[in-house]
């Protein structure tokens, strides 16, 4: 049985997407579809001082009217400076500091300013970190679908891959029909995460941070387990 989840891409997303990640055989990052401003695609939350702090990757030429797949980094060196002497303010003395800043300035320093591939690349980066056994693909550079909407699109990436079931967040619950899954011979499954916590330090737990947070203050054996926190409906 292959399992398949699609998303958007999202710049070191909350534990959740990694959690769909880590049900699946395959992940497809849907970078071809319209940026949305202000959304999550270039920017998230990590704990700074006990309280979430916003991290961004500053864009040349965003627009809620261009594709993921075409926009690009701002190329300058201050903001990847910046946003490492942010992390080691935030996390200098988190127990797995100094293995996960490697990690990040790697994928930081990543060589290309497209932003479809600088996404590609993160993801892949953590889910290598993670050892998780999933392949992950972009959909700007396999399917040649955009002229198909909604269900159909995500039906025809589904039966193109072959695959028996797909799996979307519980959020989507509404948006999709089982039985036109079934009719295609497709299970369709809905991920609803369970609840995560584990100790940041001094502070209060804050939920919903970056994965970035997650693995300052666990090792990759101790996220796997929390990944499997998720019940599939």
């Amino acid at each position: 049985m292959t399992a398949i989840a699609i998303m958007q891409p999202y710049f070191l997303p909350y534990i959740g997407y990694f959690q769909l990640m880590a049900a699946v055989d395959k992940f497809v990052v849907f970078d071809d579809v319209n940026f949305i401003n202000r959304g999550w695609v270039n920017r998230n939350r990590l704990l700074l001082n006990g309280a979430p702090h916003t991290f961004t990757v500053p864009l040349r030429g965003a627009s809620q009217n261009r594709l993921i797949c075409d926009i690009e980094l701002a190329d300058e060196r201050s903001w990847r400076d910046k946003l490492m002497r942010t992390l080691r303010q935030a996390y200098g003395h988190a127990p797995c500091y100094t293995q996960v800043s490697i990690l990040i300035e790697r994928l930081v320093n990543f060589p290309s300013i497209r932003l479809d591939e600088f996404l590609l690349n993160s993801l892949r980066e953590v889910a290598d970190y993670l050892t998780l056994e999933v392949e992950i693909v972009s959909t700007s550079r396999i399917y040649q679908n955009m002229h198909l909407k909604g269900q159909d699109r995500i039906l025809d990436i589904c039966l193109q891959e072959r695959a028996d079931i797909y799996v979307n967040p519980v959020g989507g619950v509404d948006l999709y029909d089982r039985a036109g899954f079934l009719k295609q011979g497709i299970q369709l499954k809905f991920l609803r995460p369970g609840t995560v916590s584990y100790n940041q330090g001094k502070s209060e737990y804050v939920p919903s941070l970056s994965i970035l947070d997650v693995l300052m203050f666990n090792q990759p054996d101790a996220v796997r387990r929390l990944l499997g926190e998720r019940d599939m409906l």
